[in-house]
């Protein structure tokens, strides 16, 4: 099993959680979060005085998923999320050593 770990932009999140659930991905967890990267933030004009933005608004997104998934999970999360512009994010795969589901007990790739 495999946590794989994805920032993207706000605006793509719909796109990616689509692309996901069509190849079987079955829940997810999301968060707001800022960061930066290459692209280092931007500039932008407020009432005539002029602010740096250091941290970008992104998602986070965290997806569980079975080992025979993970090449499917982070090509379709590359697809739907690409812009093609700077900013676009990364991914992260983690090796999950160990998954239970509170409710039933059950683990591996069954609490998935």
């Amino acid at each position: 099993m495999k946590l794989i770990t994805a920032v993207i932009k706000p605006f793509k999140l719909d796109e990616v959680r689509e692309a996901l659930s069509a190849i079987g991905v079955q829940g997810m967890t999301v968060a707001e979060v800022k960061g930066f990267g290459r692209q280092k933030g931007h500039t932008e004009l407020y009432r005539g005085a002029e602010y740096v933005i250091d941290f970008m608004p992104k998602i986070k997104i965290d997806v569980a998923v079975p080992d025979e998934l993970v090449d499917r999970a982070i090509e379709a999360i590359e697809t739907s999320a690409r812009t093609g512009k700077i900013g676009d994010g990364k991914v992260f795969v983690f090796d999950l050593e160990r998954v239970l589901r509170i409710r039933t007990g059950e683990t591996g790739d069954g609490a998935l």
